[in-house]
């Protein structure tokens, strides 16, 4: 006796509703029964055919599952619209080795065509403009490299609202404002200052303009009546004459440039000792620790009526100022962030002047020796002064002879300055 209820299996029916039937029975929904309730005979469901995915060569089962054949189940059950199996990956895995070394390899290549634009462009805006070639009688050379460093008083490229803030007055031409001998060894930086009061011998010479030889008169002058009377190679001549040490470079720069550097990187930071005040330079400052400005510090270097030592006591601050302008100018936080490394160097390239035979890389080693004159291995002095002779300072001739052997030999300097 049959459980099932009447119309359920019956094999009369011409379409197969059982499992024996002719064809494959197709997916359909059970309907809920309740026990004990004999449901009403269902009505006829029209076959539904699953069409089979591509790569599969199966057959229906007559349950609504597709088998490919290999007895792997498709996933198709009762109808649903399962989904088709995972492809292969297509084409091999990604090389991540291979994307480091050309990734690193692209960066190296960028960094150095920026590195060497920027060598160019900077190389570029360098002024030669001095000629040792046209100084005679030079002193042999010894060894290490010494520059001459100056710091003029031109007013090339100011507006009159430029010089009245800077407190420069309009005075034609250019003088020197300051000199300084750097000497850059195997025993550390030397930065020697020249008082620009110094008593010196103006001696023979070739002019720089007129090609005309000029004869020694025994003329002794203040140092910087050199710079005024024929230019920077005469002050190299007259420098070599009285410390009968050979310059290898020169290096000038113009007010507007030593602001402008200044404030190109944001000012310097300077520990002031004692607070001092000076009408002329535009100086009015506080003891303590403070950050200059542009104008501020061009006021800081130039004071000299407001000490009790003037020339040479403004020669210290300036010897203090450039080392650290130059220690705090040397800094990841410039050369490496572009936005401050282009503006600091374009500010000081424009009106810096040098020698004919001034490579970019020589001035590049000029500055790191003066940052290391700060930096526990360098030496800062003035030049030995014995006395003074009518308002002009006069040297010491014994020390001066001792410190210039010294730095010739490149040896450690032991003479101490004034």
């Amino acid at each position: 006796m049959s459980d099932w209820p009447d119309g359920w299996n019956d094999r009369s029916d011409p379409h197969g509703r059982g499992s024996g039937g002719a064809q494959p029975e197709g997916a359909r929904v059970m309907r809920h029964v309740q026990r004990g309730q004999v449901p009403p005979p269902a009505a006829p469901v029209p076959p539904v055919h699953h069409p089979v995915p591509p790569q599969s060569q199966g057959y229906d089962d007559g349950y609504g599952q597709g088998s490919r054949g290999d007895g792997y189940n498709t996933g198709q059950v009762y109808g649903g619209g399962g989904r088709p199996p995972r492809g292969p990956r297509v084409g091999p895995a990604p090389d991540w080795r291979r994307r480091i070394k050309v990734g690193s390899l692209t960066l190296v290549v960028v960094l150095l065509a920026v590195s060497i634009g920027t060598y160019f462009w900077a190389d570029g805006k360098l002024k030669r403009e001095v000629d040792l070639a046209k100084v005679i009688d030079r002193p042999e050379a010894g060894d290490g490299t010494n520059y001459l460093i100056v710091g003029s008083d031109s007013r090339e490229g100011m507006s009159a609202d430029d010089k009245k803030k800077l407190h420069t007055g309009s005075a034609e031409g250019k003088r020197t404002d300051s000199m300084m001998i750097l000497h850059d060894g195997s025993n550390g930086p030397t930065l020697i200052s020249l008082p620009r009061d110094s008593d010196v011998e103006i001696p023979s010479f070739v002019g720089s303009e007129s090609g005309k030889t000029f004869p020694a008169q025994g003329r002794r002058v203040k140092l910087n009546a050199a710079y005024a009377e024929d230019g920077p190679e005469l002050l190299v001549r007259t420098v070599e004459h009285n410390t009968n040490l050979r310059i290898d470079h020169y290096v000038e720069i113009g007010f507007a440039g030593f602001a402008n550097i200044v404030d190109a990187i944001g000012g310097v930071e300077m520990d002031i000792p004692k607070a001092f005040k000076d009408k002329k330079s535009g100086a009015d400052f506080q003891a303590g620790k403070q950050t200059l400005d542009g104008e501020q510090s061009l006021a800081f270097v130039r004071t000299r009526y407001a000490f009790a030592g003037s020339d040479l006591d403004r020669t210290k601050n300036q010897q203090k100022f450039l080392a650290a302008l130059a220690s705090q100018t040397a800094t990841p936080g410039t050369i490496l962030n572009p936005f401050k490394l282009y503006p600091t160097m374009g500010a000081g390239l424009d009106t810096l002047i040098v020698d004919k035979d001034m490579s970019l890389w020589s001035l590049g080693q000029m500055f790191f020796a003066m940052k290391g004159v700060t930096g526990g291995e360098g030496t800062s002095m003035n030049i030995p002064i014995a006395g003074s002779n009518g308002g002009n300072l006069v040297w010491d001739k014994a020390k001066v002879a001792q410190l210039v052997d010294q730095l010739k030999n490149d040896e450690k300097v032991t003479v101490k300055g004034s």
